[in-house]
């Protein structure tokens, strides 16, 4: 159902060298990028997950509520991406862990302070 993820980014460059290294853990990379926005995505499913600065100008904010989650292949997957996102800068919201319903989760703050998780199901 959902085609992309977009959060905003206060420095685009910043935000690209995170999630650059970042999502190469899982497979990702930049599958599109022009001086607002970059898009990644890990060639298996064509939906997207994209960091842009604001297009009104004013200064990208963090949603109250608002988290993305992105789905790891495993625990250990789940493990590994939080322990680099924490290593690239990320603030800890959430050690990984099993959940209420009994899946698998992580939680991290990005540099501009957007609630993110890795997730798996088993």
């Amino acid at each position: 159902m959902i085609a992309y993820t977009m959060l905003g980014t206060n420095d685009l460059a910043k935000a690209g060298a995170f999630y650059d290294a970042l999502f190469a853990t899982m497979g990702g990379k930049q599958v599109m990028a022009t001086d607002r926005f970059i898009a990644y995505s890990n060639g298996e499913d064509q939906r997207y997950f994209c960091v842009t600065l604001p297009y009104d100008g004013q200064e990208a904010s963090v949603g109250n509520g608002t988290m993305v989650a992105l789905v790891a292949k495993d625990r250990a997957q789940v493990d590994e991406l939080h322990a680099k996102a924490l290593s690239l800068g990320a603030a800890d919201e959430g050690a990984p862990g099993v959940r209420i319903g009994g899946f698998y989760a992580a939680y991290f703050r990005d540099m501009d302070g957007n609630k993110l998780n890795f997730i798996c199901m088993n």
